[in-house]
């Protein structure tokens, strides 16, 4: 074998050994790369689904909280409410019975009366009180008129109903008269006769008859 035909064998070989280590390098680096890919897919897509199921955990955990913190402050509100409500509701009340005090009070007031000297041995009991005029529809000079149907006996039959309590349509007028200068008597009772009164009255001027004392008589003297 000549020299020539020794060295072109040679090459080939170590063209072939060449090419068959690149060939190999080339294997391995793929698998290499195939095995890392493989690993980062598969740890890589767990870690994905477990932080996708973490956040679906925690937005599941807000929610319920959401909704508990909802309920929670929708009782809060409600009880709010009802303390409020209960709160309105008693001052209302206080408010009411302030205004009831206020109102008896003013007619305690205006029905204060206080004990009286009697006129002859036939009163039981005689007393005054704070009485305002009872109003007058008369204009002008008075002059007193006891006549039946008069202004005067009109007026002084309400001036006597205010005072004894004793409504005008059951009222019954036994006496009305004169009792000096502007001044008059009535002695009245109910149907019943259950009390008779004597009411002694002074006539102020446009303001009408004003009942300065009243009796309760033992007997009707005027019957």
């Amino acid at each position: 074998m000549s020299e020539s035909d020794k060295h072109s064998r040679l090459n080939k070989f170590e063209k072939r050994r060449k090419n068959t280590k690149t060939i190999s390098i080339f294997l391995i680096v793929g698998a290499f790369l195939l095995l890392l890919l493989l690993g980062i897919w598969f740890f890589g897509g767990g870690d994905s689904e477990t932080d996708l199921t973490a956040n679906e955990e925690e937005k599941s955990s807000d929610f319920l909280i959401t909704e508990e913190d909802d309920e929670e402050s929708g009782s809060e509100t409600e009880n709010d409410s009802s303390e409020n409500n209960s709160t309105t509701d008693e001052e209302s009340k206080k408010e009411n019975e302030s205004e009831e005090d206020e109102n008896n009070s003013e007619e305690n007031e205006e029905e204060q009366t206080e004990p009286a000297e009697p006129s002859d041995d036939n009163v039981e009991e005689a007393y005054t009180g704070n009485w305002e005029p009872v109003g007058t529809e008369q204009e002008g000079p008075h002059t007193m008129n006891f006549n039946d149907g008069s202004q005067d006996r009109i007026e002084i039959k309400s001036a006597a109903s205010m005072v004894t309590g004793i409504p005008e349509s059951e009222m019954v007028e036994w006496w009305v008269g004169n009792n000096g200068d502007q001044k008059a008597i009535a002695t009245v009772s109910h149907k019943a006769e259950t009390e008779v009164y004597r009411v002694f009255l002074s006539w102020i001027e446009n303001e009408g008859w004003q009942p300065t004392k009243v009796e309760i008589l033992i007997e009707n003297d005027k019957k």
